[in-house]
């Protein structure tokens, strides 16, 4: 893949896997813009490329500000959304439904921009909650827009991101804009905050905590993505898909959290400390794991990390950028704001 040249916008590039996905488009050669209005995300996650990729500050719910983002770029990452972990889209639910306006404001604008292309950061939120009470791989067509009934997505924040891939496939439809969307399941790694479940307990060893909190019985399981394959993902989607095609990016391994537990523990050398499973609070569906066929068949993609690698990673970065008197301080409130 070759960018050289090509203007690409990237919508919450100064998050987490948007941070690491501007980086990657950098290597490619992308002249690179990012759109973000810093609400979660940091321009400290951009140090590494500041001087190389231009950054505008703003709403994107906004058409002015999102009509001056898209203006002059030929490809579009939106990743930009109002949302955090599990606490926060149970907890804030009016504020995911808002990402559906923004969604639609930035395919609009860049639509009558002329942008050639459009890959849209959706989730593995908008597969029905029913069908992960037990284990079965999540391949696309469980969600369909043509069966009555074809959806039930996971809380406000998982209709949201159902409702944008539908808008993207209509603007795909009566524009003939190339687009993609990826289901981005349970990514994790480094600049990622600690209101999501593997920061969250990765600070919780760090800070000491004990008895150490698990919400849930543990028992629950994700496929824990590392975030340089979430990035690889959209790159390829970005290139290799454009009639709106939706594509899941995630491991197919079941992985429960008192797994995650485990590993985190060992890596960092530690002992198990007395475990607090903390079965009043929102967890979520019970198992979830991605049939990565599409993708396979349509990127030639597959995850490449281990969970022990990807933790390994993450875990240094955690360590070497944080104060463990700060963490321990500090940890109720960075547990549970964006």
């Amino acid at each position: 893949m070759n960018y050289d040249g090509d203007r690409v916008l990237v919508t919450g590039g100064a998050s987490f896997i948007g941070s690491h996905l501007v980086e990657r488009l950098v290597e490619l050669g992308a002249d690179v813009r990012v759109a973000d209005d810093l609400s979660s995300g940091d321009t400290g996650n951009l140090a590494a490329v500041r001087d190389e990729i231009e950054i505008l500050e703003g709403n994107l719910k906004h058409f002015d500000f999102a009509t001056a983002a898209t203006e002059g770029i030929d490809r579009v990452f939106h990743l930009a959304a109002d949302h955090g972990g599990r606490g926060y889209i149970s907890n804030y639910p009016a504020n995911c439904a808002t990402n559906m306006a923004l969604d639609n404001v930035v395919f609009e604008t860049a639509v009558q921009n002329g942008v050639e292309k459009i890959t849209f950061a959706s989730s593995a939120c908008v597969y029905p909650t029913d069908i992960q009470q037990e284990r079965q791989r999540l391949h696309e067509d469980m969600v369909s827009f043509d069966e009555r009934g074809g959806a039930f997505a996971d809380e406000t924040y998982g209709w949201a991101k159902l409702m944008g891939e539908r808008s993207l496939q209509a603007f795909h439809e009566q524009y003939g804009v190339d687009a993609s969307s990826v289901r981005i399941f349970t990514a994790y790694g480094p600049r990622e905050n600690e209101t999501h479940a593997i920061i969250a307990l990765i600070a919780k060893a760090f800070a000491g905590q004990e008895p150490f909190q698990v919400w849930g019985d543990g028992e629950q399981t994700r496929n824990f993505t590392y975030v340089a394959d979430i990035v690889k993902a959209l790159v390829l989607a970005n290139e290799r898909i454009t009639d709106a095609t939706a594509v899941n990016a995630g491991i197919p391994d079941y992985i429960s959290i008192n797994d995650v537990v485990d590993a985190i523990f060992e890596y960092m050398d530690q002992e198990k400390p007395e475990i607090n499973h903390m079965t009043d609070k929102p967890v979520g569906v019970r198992h979830r794991a991605a049939d990565t066929t599409r993708a396979e068949d349509l990127l030639g993609w597959e995850p490449q990390y281990s969970l022990v690698e990807g933790l390994a990673e993450t875990i240094d970065w955690y360590i070497d950028s944080h104060e463990e008197e700060s963490v321990r301080e500090n940890l109720e409130s960075l547990l549970h704001e964006r």
